[in-house]
């Protein structure tokens, strides 16, 4: 009988590796400066010293260059300065460059502000130093991350058990296998010439796929994400009688009492409700106002400036014509009145000087009528009170802004200005003629 057959072995065979650099390690600081001079005059570009702690001279050591990080910054940022100064012109002062061929929401517009220039660079700089700021914020982070090669998951470095070490006590300089002047053997000499340990870092051919399962997992993930695009978009084109989900409140929905509506404060569930008589049909209710008769707006003499059906040449009871009610008629009327009729009361306010500039071509202007015109003369207390309740021509009414009260002190000053303007002789007392004969 034949001898039996040696065993196969069930250990699959190792993949072949290859050198990717070599790592040398040192116990101090000052061992490693001067092992990164050495490295840099040999010639060496793709090698990197790592220290558990910034260490003084290592960057001229290495042979590290001024980065231009610096000069990137500011020049991204200015065109960040532009660019604000662009957006701000375009939105608010660039209607006389657009073409008109382009779409509306890319035209410009000419944005006027209370008189102001359309180019107003206090009102632009908020936005041009927000842009600036923004631009080279960016530009200092992604431009580092750059700059630097990052992000880079994997070195193969970190193969090595050794190099935890490089972040509490140990210090390393490792030199890719990827370098011009790389030698296994010369560098590997020169390496051990320095005085620390050299240790060859490799890593294999073949990279081994990663376990089936992990794609299960990567597709399943993948179509569980989509699932809320998926529920948006069909609430978007979809119809509903339910209101749509107010996610911003903008105070819309505020947690208060309304008025009619149920409350938990009350036992028995009362909220704000309407008074006695009252209710939301008839928010005034029906029951007859009581009062005298000048708060039922009954005197046609007071609240219209009317007696017996015409016009009311006396003042009505209610009023008393004297040197506090003639002040009080003055400031009404150098409020109301002046800006159009002047503070003589001629018609040569500011309003109708600006009128009669001939600034806007075309427009017609009706001068307002003199107080000391005849016809206003003529007319009688009552109809200068309907006036300026109701206003006449181009005159508005004043009877929303003005209290009846008011209303008749003004007719008592145009009077005083009637009196002032027709004043004769007989009208000065005696004792003060002389004076007048002598002007």
């Amino acid at each position: 009988m034949s001898a039996a057959a040696a065993p196969t072995s069930m250990t699959p065979p190792a993949a072949p590796a290859r050198l990717a650099g070599l790592l040398v390690e040192f116990d101090e600081e000052h061992n490693l400066v001067e092992a990164c001079r050495r490295v840099r005059d040999a010639g060496f570009t793709r090698w990197d010293a790592h220290s558990p702690f910034p260490v003084h001279g290592i960057d001229e050591a290495v042979g590290i260059r001024p980065t231009r990080l610096p000069l990137l910054v500011f020049a991204i940022g200015m065109l960040g300065t532009l660019t604000g100064l662009g957006l701000t012109t375009w939105a608010n002062a660039s209607e006389w460059f657009a073409p008109q061929n382009l779409p509306t929401n890319l035209q410009g517009y000419n944005f006027l502000v209370s008189g102001k220039p359309y180019v107003s660079l206090p009102a632009f700089i908020p936005v041009m130093f927000e842009l600036t700021v923004l631009f080279a914020a960016f530009t200092a982070g992604l431009g580092m991350l750059a700059l630097n090669g990052l992000p880079n998951f994997y070195n193969a470095v970190f193969r090595s058990p050794r190099f935890r070490r490089a972040t509490t006590d140990r210090f390393f300089i490792y030199v890719e296998a990827a370098d011009p002047r790389f030698n296994a053997h010369s560098t590997a000499t020169l390496l051990s010439q320095l005085g620390g340990q050299v240790e060859r870092i490799e890593e294999p051919t073949r990279v081994e796929q990663p376990p089936r399962w992990l794609f299960t997992v990567g597709i399943v993930a993948v179509t569980l994400s989509l699932l809320p695009l998926m529920v948006i978009a069909r609430a978007r084109v979809s119809k509903s009688r339910e209101p749509k989900i107010h996610i911003i409140q903008d105070m819309d929905n505020q947690e208060k009492i309304k008025a009619q509506r149920a409350s938990p404060v009350f036992a028995d569930g009362r909220g704000p409700r309407f008074p006695v008589g009252m209710t939301r049909e008839q928010p005034l209710g029906t029951t007859v106002a009581r009062g005298d008769a000048i708060s039922l707006k009954t005197d046609a003499h007071f609240f219209e400036g009317r007696a017996g059906g015409d016009w009311a040449t006396a003042f009505p009871p209610q009023i008393t014509v004297d040197e506090g009610l003639l002040h009080r008629g003055q400031q009404r009327f150098n409020i109301y009145c002046a800006p159009c009729h002047g503070y003589d009361g001629t018609g040569n306010g500011t309003v109708n000087n600006k009128g009669n500039s001939g600034e806007r071509p075309g427009w017609t202007w009706v001068k307002p009528l003199s107080v000391n015109d005849q016809t206003v003369r003529d007319r009688a207390n009552g109809h200068i009170f309907n006036t300026i309740t109701n206003g006449i021509r181009t005159m508005p009414a004043y009877g929303d802004q003005i209290p009846e009260k008011d209303r008749w002190a003004i007719v008592a000053y145009v009077r005083a200005l009637q009196r002032s303007g027709a004043t004769t002789i007989d009208d000065v007392p005696a004792d003060k003629r002389s004076e007048l004969e002598k002007r």
